[in-house]
């Protein structure tokens, strides 16, 4: 049984599942508001993707469920499918021992099938702000009872233009509930919308998340011009023979056109972003876990949410422009202890971007020319003046990296299928 969680206030009973899937310590993010989220108090967290925001939510939730009264309790929001269906999917774990009814509702399900389930009035409610609108106002979904609002990545709620539809749903709520945010980033608009409907609440910054993340994870740039990327992509993919790779480009277009000229060259691809119906990207994911395709080419919709182990190298096509989604792309990978390679292709027009991801990591990513030679090392504190030099011999301007690392020391072997069949 971890002790350290049961001084939380969680259960034995949960404490016990906790121990059984290797959870000992709770993160910092859990630590701080766990005991907060018993004492009923309005939340505003802020927490990096990987810091363990989920159980930090959803084990208190589960155990305060009045498992005798079949009524919705507790509601869920998330920005996407996946991220609402990996949520769901912890919840499953630890739902059943406790008693506690469950029900994911989401988009891309048929509607029907979703209505007879909320019959059984489920005590959780997990979703996307859509689908739960559009069971509100068929009436199929009743949030009177709910006792506890969770919004879960509420600044991608904001970006994907659902914050309207987020304050909509809270108002349907009773006003005596507990509110609950946790967040990447908190802009002003979040930040508007939690004094709206907060009462006093709690202000968590965890600054665990990226230093500790990124340690884990070497990180490069290749510099060159738009025309060589797709070559120099091919060449990587084929030289380092990832076991699990993601590919991100900023644009559902730009991942249509790249995935088809990946699968021309003979490369085994999935390919994920919203344009997708809800069943294929599923078993698109599906089949990347179990490494059917190793490479998946995918917009920022696979930056949240996913939680895949096994993922060895993120591939930046495009530089993203929006600084926190560089955080969460290369955080799909170095996961769990493991050590990751995130490899960004950038362009001259992509210098003020870099700089700002830089000065976002408090780091210097090492640069490389496009063939391979370091233009600039990675650095995280400033450099030391240099002492004055005894040796005769000419300075090398080349340093040993370790590119080797990546090439063929992954566990999965060679089994990626080149040409389709």
């Amino acid at each position: 049984m971890s002790k350290p969680f049961q001084a939380l206030g969680l259960s034995p009973e949960l404490c016990e599942m906790l121990h059984k899937q290797g959870i000992q310590t709770p993160t910092a993010v859990q630590a701080q508001a766990i005991p907060a989220v018993f004492k009923g108090r309005d939340l505003l967290a802020q927490a990096q993707t990987g810091t363990g925001k989920t159980y930090a939510f959803l084990l208190p939730a589960l155990q305060q469920v009045k498992r005798d009264v079949h009524m919705e309790q507790v509601l869920i929001m998330t920005p996407t499918r996946e991220l609402a269906r990996q949520i769901a999917d912890v919840s499953h774990t630890l739902a059943p021992a406790l008693g506690v009814d469950v029900l994911n509702l989401i988009g891309g399900r048929t509607i029907e099938n979703q209505l007879q389930k909320l019959h059984r009035h489920p005590q959780v409610i997990i979703g996307t702000p859509g689908r739960l609108l559009d069971h509100c106002r068929r009436n199929s979904l009743d949030l009177s009872g709910v006792g506890r609002v969770i919004v879960d990545e509420a600044d991608q709620m904001l970006q994907a233009g659902f914050l309207e539809d987020v304050d909509m749903l809270i108002s349907m709520t009773p006003k005596r509930r507990q509110l609950l945010f946790f967040s990447a980033t908190v802009p002003d608009k979040i930040k508007s919308l939690a004094k709206k409907h907060m009462q006093n609440p709690l202000v968590l910054k965890i600054l665990e998340g990226n230093t500790i993340a990124l340690e884990r994870i070497e990180q490069r740039i290749y510099m060159m011009s738009e025309d060589r990327k797709f070559d120099k992509l091919c060449q990587m993919l084929t030289e380092m023979n990832p076991y699990l790779a993601i590919v991100f480009c900023n644009t559902k277009e730009r991942t249509s056109h790249l995935a088809g000229q990946l699968l021309a060259a003979g490369f085994n691809i999935g390919e994920l972003h919203g344009d997708l119906p809800q069943g294929r990207r599923t078993q698109i994911l599906k089949d990347f876990a179990k490494a059917k395709t190793q490479i998946l080419v995918a917009t920022d919709i696979a930056a949240r949410g996913i939680d895949i182990e096994g993922i060895t190298h993120v591939f930046n096509y495009d530089v993203p422009h929006d600084v926190d989604y560089y955080i969460h792309r290369i955080g799909r990978t170095g996961r769990a202890g493991s050590e990751g390679l995130s490899i960004m292709f950038a362009t001259g027009a992509d210098e003020n971007w870099i700089r700002r991801i830089e000065h976002n990591i408090h780091a210097t990513i090492t640069k490389y020319t496009l063939s391979g030679q370091v233009k600039v090392k990675s650095s995280t504190r400033p450099p030391k003046k240099a002492k004055p030099s005894t040796d005769k011999r000419p300075a090398s301007t080349y340093q040993t990296t370790k590119n080797k690392r990546f090439k063929q020391l992954h566990k999965g072997g060679n089994n990626r299928r080149r040409r389709q069949k």
